[in-house]
């Protein structure tokens, strides 16, 4: 196995068991059953790279057909290892989807090892709703989103029901799961200061 099989294994066991499993995206299932998930793994190394990853990867899926590639996940096992800073990368990534006139087309959803919303603690179970195995960016067509949600009853619900499973599983739960890579350590940043 090499090692982009590895980074796709996981990914993969990822949206299998946490994903899926958890229900944490009604929508994915579909998707995944019928092969319509492209998984492209990045050898960037700094967020220049990784972006030029993502404009061919944003071209390729708005220039292939729906029934073959519906959706994308990028992974970005060796950079932006930094939430704060993946997190300012997405800013550079909009732009390119504005760019590219891709804006309304298709969508860019975020994920990162150390995923955390503002106002919260680095290890409240709720941020594990978007925690993934490697900083990953998840390429979407809007179509595809609008029929999803048309065919969901409430689907404004979705983000309070998957608090409230994330809560019902706890820390132990989310461990028992085994789809949760740490990242590689990296140099220390001043983003990387214990919180107070």
């Amino acid at each position: 196995m090499t090692p982009d099989d590895t980074v796709i294994a996981d990914t993969r066991a990822w949206l299998e068991r946490a994903v899926i499993g958890l229900n944490l995206c009604p929508f994915a299932k579909s998707v995944h059953v019928k092969g319509q998930v492209h998984y492209a793994v990045s050898h960037a190394t700094s967020w220049q790279d990784l972006l030029a990853n993502l404009i061919t990867e944003l071209k390729d899926l708005a220039a292939i057909e729906p029934q073959v590639r519906d959706t994308t996940l990028l992974i970005a096992p060796e950079c932006l290892h930094d939430f704060l800073d993946f997190n300012d990368f997405l800013a550079e990534a909009d732009r390119a989807l504005e760019n590219l006139a891709l804006d309304g087309v298709l969508q860019i959803a975020s994920l990162h090892p150390r995923y955390q919303f503002a106002g919260t603690a680095e290890d409240d179970i709720t941020n594990f709703t978007n925690r993934s195995p490697y900083p990953t960016l998840h390429l979407l067509r809007e179509d595809s989103i609008d029929r999803a949600v048309a065919a969901f009853p409430n689907p404004e619900s979705i983000f309070e029901v998957n608090m409230q499973t994330m809560e019902r599983l706890g820390l132990e739960g989310w461990a028992a799961l085994k789809v949760d890579r740490t990242a590689p350590p990296v140099a220390s940043s001043p983003h990387d200061t214990p919180k107070t």
